[in-house]
């Protein structure tokens, strides 16, 4: 199912003025895109209408802007996968970018429940889109995941964030140990109802879907554990091999499945995987390269074999291995965190700008929490006047909107006029 490189316009819907336009003698290249059209022109390294936006905040920022918009909840016939309020604010907003997650489509067998355990799907800390997230809340008020990692919540002056509460595989000296790991299955999701679900989401195809797939670095350590992760790498490499191995093979086919049922309806693939600090790589980019890129190359293969592009997250100096990324067919680097070594917005632009997109840019560690909003127009101008330059640019915060930021610079940030170069 090959997706076109540009979307089919949507016809006239009451969110898309095409017809008013029309009608009053206005020429195709003076109308004002649609958002899938947006983005995917901005993809191309062409410069659209205005620059194109998503959002991504934590539940505390959800809560406080529902509370001071008061909007009327949006597509109230999805609410048992996508939450009408938040979807409002994204409507409000006029964001481009709609997200489709696999932990919204888990079902594992009952036998993996715990006892006492029951399945949570609104309560994570880390749920910051609209859509729901599986989890089995366990009796002590901790969670597992559906890969099994363990996380509890713990509260700060600000709000609540999640820690781990245990590594679930530290035990193990070697790989065979790993194997009585209740490792999920492809079976382990239901996919079935994506088609009506985007169907409703978005009937006149005017938004940017992408679908999220997971991790292999990251999930992998958080099973193990960062120190005996990062140990085993040196001493023990068959054991993240494994982990690493198990988790990608279920990503493929998973990716697979959602690419029958829906690709000719999805625009990208998105996977994610931190392996950067501030200041450096986690790991040697050998490292990287053994144990981390060809999992990921699968994953790209496979999206651009249907005609999508590929959206690739990894906090932090990323900066070295941008070049590989670019090689490996990524098509749009998130968050692009300023204050992170060599990831200053103009560089990155100026080095890599003709070859690969970036979607983040707007420094939710200093502007947003501790500007004003003044100063958060004036980021904002800047990355789209430069970041935005010959399109390749998505304008959103550099990782998720952070719960000491003041909903007046969100606002601020979001003000449509400062979306046009």
């Amino acid at each position: 199912m090959t997706n076109p490189e540009l979307p089919t316009p949507a016809p006239h819907t009451p969110g898309n003025s095409r017809g008013a336009y029309a009608s009053a003698g206005v020429t195709n290249s003076q109308l004002p895109l649609s958002s899938r059209e947006r983005v995917a022109q901005a993809l191309r390294h062409t410069e659209p209408d205005r620059v194109p936006t998503d959002f991504l905040a934590t539940p505390e920022i959800w809560k406080r802007l529902n509370d001071h918009l008061q909007l009327a909840p949006a597509a109230p016939e999805l609410a048992d996968y996508i939450d009408p309020a938040r979807e409002a604010i994204m409507r409000h907003f006029e964001i481009d970018m709609r997200l489709l997650s696999y932990d919204m489509f888990c079902r594992p067998p009952e036998s993996r429940m715990l006892p006492g355990a029951v399945v949570d799907w609104w309560g994570t800390m880390n749920r910051s889109t609209p859509n729901r997230m599986w989890r089995q809340r366990l009796e002590d008020g901790t969670f597992l995941d559906i890969w099994g990692t363990h996380g509890k919540i713990v509260y700060n002056q600000f709000g609540g964030y999640e820690e781990f509460a245990s590594w679930p595989l530290s035990f193990a000296s070697s790989a065979d140990e790993l194997k009585d790991h209740p490792w999920p299955q492809p079976d382990w999701w239901d996919f079935s109802p994506l088609p009506w679900l985007v169907q409703q989401l978005d009937p006149d195809k005017k938004y940017w879907l992408r679908f999220r797939i997971g991790s292999v670095f990251e999930i992998a350590w958080q099973l193990r554990g960062m120190q005996e992760f990062l140990i085993d790498l040196a001493a023990t490499p068959e054991i993240p091999h494994y982990i690493m191995s198990r988790l990608g093979e279920v990503y493929v086919e998973n990716t697979r499945r959602v690419l029958d049922l829906i690709g000719d309806r999805l625009d990208m693939v998105y996977f994610y995987d931190d392996v950067a600090t501030q200041n450096s790589l986690m790991i040697s980019p050998d490292m990287w390269r053994s144990f981390v890129r060809p999992h990921h190359v699968k994953l790209v293969e496979l999206a651009h074999s249907r005609g999508l592009k590929v959206m690739y997250h990894c906090d932090g100096a990323i900066y070295p291995l941008i070049p590989e990324l670019i090689e490996m067919g990524i098509d749009l680097l998130n968050p692009i965190q300023p204050d992170a070594k060599n990831m200053d917005g103009r560089k990155l632009k100026r080095e890599f700008g003709d070859r690969l997109a970036f979607h983040g840019g707007i420094d939710i560690n200093h502007t947003l929490p501790q500007g004003t909003p003044d100063e958060v127009r004036a980021e904002v101008r800047d990355r789209v006047q430069n970041l935005g330059q010959g399109g390749g640019y998505v304008m959103a915060s550099s990782h998720h909107i952070q719960p000491d930021t003041p909903v007046e610079n969100i606002l601020a940030m979001y003000e449509t006029a400062l979306r046009y170069r």
